[in-house]
């Protein structure tokens, strides 16, 4: 004799397919949760490592800047120190043109003449003075062109003035002539600055 299931076969199946539903539809759940929290995770260790990165970056670039000021300040004294350097070797290699300077016009000057006053620009030089004749301007100016340290002998101006007191004047003498001359002095080349320092 057949056997009847009289049981609702048909809301058991129902039963067992919406718990097997239910089942995947968690697992799936669970899957989506761990991945979304795995690539979270990996994101946020990135963002971490590119802040600790830029954190570095940082306080590398600030210990540069700082780097950088004090090599700017050492480049300032570098230039301040090569100025004194470059001022002391003009002064020792000009030194000897002075004592060259006073020697020629010593050796130049004629007797009956005073120079009152003496200034110098570079290497053009003024000088105003006394003589007591316009035959010892001349003289002293052929002097200063035929010397090697002097050149250039250019009378500015030359005015006779009643006598003073500055030199003693002969004979037939009763005026002085106060001129003012020019010349330049001969600034030695760097082959010549040798001999200018053996002086």
């Amino acid at each position: 004799m057949a056997k009847i299931n009289l049981l609702p076969w048909r809301e058991e199946r129902r039963k067992e397919l919406l718990n097997e539903f239910l089942i995947m539809l968690g697992m799936v759940i669970l899957a989506a949760a761990l991945t979304v929290g795995l690539v979270h995770f990996y994101h946020t260790q990135l963002i971490d490592f590119q802040n600790e990165r830029i954190t570095y970056i940082e306080k590398r670039i600030t210990e540069v800047d700082k780097k950088i000021v004090e090599i700017k300040e050492l480049e300032k004294q570098k230039e301040k120190l090569l100025a004194r350097m470059r001022a002391i070797e003009s002064l020792q290699r000009d030194r000897p043109l002075v004592v060259r300077l006073f020697d020629e016009l010593v050796k130049s000057k004629p007797e009956g003449m005073t120079i009152t006053r003496m200034t110098q620009l570079k290497s053009k030089i003024t000088i105003v003075g006394q003589a007591a004749s316009n035959a010892r301007v001349s003289s002293f100016m052929r002097k200063i062109d035929e010397s090697e340290w002097l050149t250039n002998p250019r009378l500015k101006i030359i005015e006779e003035t009643v006598i003073g007191t500055n030199i003693q004047l002969t004979g037939s003498d009763k005026i002085l002539n106060t001129f003012t001359l020019t010349f330049d002095q001969v600034v030695p080349t760097d082959e010549g600055a040798d001999e200018v320092q053996g002086l």
